[in-house]
């Protein structure tokens, strides 16, 4: 049977996902998350005539031929107004964000301003009509819609929606990813490991993408190689009402791979098995009636490759942001033989140089290899069937850092 080529299995992945549903938050924990919905003005902004400058509030006609003799009849200051109104002749002294005096037509800038004695001052140059000052509604007005629905609650989105009086905001609800390690050769970090076992590592790589794509991480432990322990591991994820189920390790095919026959016992649609990359065969991707189900390979390259292809994607989709992988052109620093039907993604160091980028392939690339990951920013993407390729040719780099 042919492998599932990546880009058809992602489609797979991502159809019919959608944003999952609001949740009203407080302004303060909403940042980094998907706005649910429009949000519109609930105030104007400013919400008066303010001063851009510190200087005086007068009227152009007053100082259109200058030097120009005003009496400062007050002070307008941030929070604090003159009520009066200014008159041909009067100033009003007046502070940057302060509002603007009725009669006040221009901002006369302080440094164009000398002062005099008994109050008064002297304009020394002119201003236009409307100079120096910030018109009501100059930001917003009420009622006019300021982030629409799918921005990305930045800091310069979430001061908009402050000023515009909005204290809770709807916001898509951050998915839940379960992830699951199978396999009796497996131990926590703290556990000395005994001759026939192994530290656990895919867990917390996975758990910490996740969690950098902005879900919410149930971490359900080691899984021994029990049919019945996997069941319940896997029930206490759908217990838990997660939305993505990530499986690491026992699906491939021999006798001790329990976690798909366990899957389908369990209830779970079979999409898919097996597609055509390297790192990364024994994908393995289906659904419970509300849970998707991603079970990532055994070895720790091989299933944190995959998760930044198909688990990234899927947080994404259900956090309701755009994913686009940083896909970009280099130049190859050494020659790379002929690839076969799987698409290769191979561990490379990219550097910035004068002519643009150059990727240095690794030469060891076993999946096993936690290592040679750690120290690659990027990943050389070898389509199926690629001819050999000498150094100097271009060729596509996922970067991952």
């Amino acid at each position: 049977m042919a492998l599932l080529p990546v880009n058809e299995a992602l489609a797979r992945v991502l159809e019919g996902m959608r944003p999952l549903p609001a949740e009203v938050l407080p302004l303060a924990e909403t940042a980094g998350r998907t706005l649910a919905g429009d949000l519109d003005a609930q105030r104007t902004q400013p919400p008066f005539n303010a001063s851009a400058m510190d200087g005086y509030a007068v009227r152009a006609a007053d100082i259109e031929s200058p030097p120009a003799t005003l009496s400062v009849i007050g002070e307008s200051a941030a929070g604090r107004r003159f009520e009066g109104r200014v008159k041909p002749g009067e100033a009003v002294r007046i502070f940057t964000g302060a509002p603007v005096p009725e009669g006040a037509d221009t901002i006369l800038i302080q440094e164009n301003a000398s002062p005099l004695e008994n109050g008064r001052i002297e304009a020394l140059e002119p201003a236009t009509s409307g100079r120096h000052i910030r018109r009501a509604g100059l930001d917003f007005r009420e009622g006019e819609t300021i982030l629409a629905q799918g921005r990305l609650l930045d800091p310069a989105a979430l001061s908009l929606a402050a000023a515009a009086g909005h204290a809770r905001v709807p916001v898509v609800r951050r998915p839940l990813v379960a992830v699951i390690a199978t396999g009796d050769e497996l131990v926590p970090p703290e556990v000395v490991p005994g001759p026939d076992q192994i530290v656990a590592s895919n867990n917390f790589g996975i758990g910490a993408l996740a969690g950098l794509d902005g879900a919410r991480v149930l971490d359900l432990g080691i899984v021994p190689d029990r049919q019945d322990a996997i069941a319940a591991a896997i029930q206490k994820a759908l217990s838990a009402r997660a939305d993505i189920i990530v499986t690491l390790g026992g699906a491939s095919v021999g006798e001790h791979d329990l976690v798909r026959p366990v899957l389908t016992a369990e209830g779970m649609e079979l999409a898919f098995w097996k597609i055509a990359m390297r790192p990364g065969k024994p994908l393995m991707f289906g659904r419970f009636a509300e849970a998707r189900v991603l079970g990532l390979p055994g070895n720790p390259v091989s299933s944190l490759v995959c998760a930044h292809l198909f688990l990234r994607p899927m947080v994404a989709r259900l956090s309701g942001r755009p994913f686009r992988p940083d896909l970009r052109t280099a130049t190859l620093t050494k020659a790379m033989k002929a690839n076969d039907e799987r698409q290769d993604y191979v561990r490379a160091g990219v550097e910035e140089s004068a002519d643009g980028l150059t990727a240095a392939p690794f030469d060891t690339q076993d999946s096993s290899m936690l290592s040679t990951l750690a120290a690659a920013n990027a990943l050389v993407v070898r389509e199926p069937n690629a001819p050999a390729a000498e150094a100097g040719e271009s060729c596509t780099v996922l970067m991952l850092r």
